[in-house]
């Protein structure tokens, strides 16, 4: 199996990202992990965890998506926040963990909208439009049952959404000391809520034609970037699957990549991450090109993150002959901590083990 592990040398090479040096082009995708306190702030299993990590080789750790606000931006028990000054002050050992093994590390902004299955500051929801979402609450997450009715969102609480949003990465960069911020855009959350046609039903700025449903994403690109300024790395995470829908295509096809991505690439960011099952595939029917290809088409001047399915090294490669600039591995790096260190040696990697996942999804002490 050795013989098998061929390391190609881009995933390697340095990248300079907004000017933050990265030693190579890997890494850590955001994976949700409910294992901070009751009222939101890290703990010491999380610094090992995300330390682990860096120093097993990866140069860009993203953390699990991090609530926002003390309204409605928390999503599951046992997710870490961003929303007060104790928050942050709580995630300063594991930046610090992660940069004293030469990593950089980067708080994934998130606010879980209608898909919120324990929030501890509220107990309805909301949404771009009463609709109950699709599926059932992730039980790995401690989630049962259908997720519940929201209500539709006032134009007030879309602006404390998003001034949320600002604070939060003010707190993540002044306070915490990350190195850069990643917005959650991806995946169902609130902020495709409102990119998806179906569960934003809306008929004012906010809602209709997909020049509205994507200008959630873009106002909060714009306000993180004024919250921290023009030096800080900044970018957002995007993908058609949700965790509730899994299936998801964009039902503009193309032309809806066209439009999300040019208009994002205009938004004031740094980089995307794009995120599919297997990043490598067409995005559409009828169309050659992965969704990473779309966005590389549209964003030249981006930095653009490939995520999904590229724990094997020829998939990790060939992404970025596709147009990736890093490759973000998910399970991959949970079953290996160490992947970069283990691919540039020629090392097995190990298979994922369901058991991490298993019977929630926490950090396991085998992890850490």
């Amino acid at each position: 199996m050795t013989a098998e592990i061929r390391a190609d040398a881009r995933l390697f090479e340095s990248l300079r990202l907004k000017g933050l040096a990265l030693p190579n082009r890997l890494a850590v995708a955001p994976m949700t992990r409910i294992s901070a306190t009751a009222d939101g702030a890290a703990t010491a299993t999380m610094v090992g965890y995300y330390e682990r990590f860096a120093r097993g080789g990866f140069g860009l750790v993203i953390t699990e998506g991090v609530y926002t606000d003390q309204a409605y931006a928390q999503g599951y028990t046992g997710q870490p926040g961003l929303s007060d000054l104790t928050q942050a002050n709580a995630w300063r050992p594991v930046v610090k963990a992660v940069h004293a093994a030469s990593g950089r590390i980067f708080a994934q902004l998130m606010h879980a909208g209608a898909l919120a299955q324990a929030n501890r500051f509220r107990t309805d929801t909301v949404g771009p439009s009463a609709i109950q979402p699709k599926g059932m609450q992730m039980r790995v997450y401690a989630g049962q049952g259908r997720y519940r009715m929201p209500c539709a969102m006032t134009a007030k609480e879309i602006a404390e959404a998003v001034a949320g949003f600002a604070r939060a990465a003010k707190l993540a960069y002044e306070v915490a000391r990350f190195d850069g911020l990643e917005i959650r855009g991806a995946n169902g959350y609130l902020l495709d809520q409102f990119l998806t046609s179906y569960a934003n039903r809306r008929t004012d700025a906010w809602g209709g034609g997909l020049e509205n449903r994507i200008r959630l994403s873009v106002e909060v690109a714009r306000a993180v970037r004024d919250a921290v300024g023009d030096s800080v790395p900044v970018g957002i995470r995007i993908s058609q699957a949700k965790v509730n829908d899994s299936g998801h295509k964009w039902a503009e096809a193309v032309e809806g990549a066209t439009a999300i991505f040019g208009r994002l690439a205009n938004a004031g960011l740094d980089y995307l991450h794009i995120t599919q099952s297997e990043a490598w595939r067409p995005a559409f029917e009828k169309d050659e090109l992965s969704l990473v290809g779309h966005a590389r088409r549209m964003a030249p001047s981006l930095t653009i993150i490939a995520n999904g399915g590229l724990h094997d090294p020829a998939r990790a490669a060939q992404v970025l002959s596709e147009g990736a600039d890093m490759v973000a591995l998910g399970r991959g790096a949970l079953a290996n901590p160490d992947w970069p260190r283990r691919v540039a040696d020629g090392r097995p990697l190990q298979p994922f083990d369901p058991a991490l996942l298993m019977p929630l999804g926490t950090i396991k002490s085998c992890e850490r």
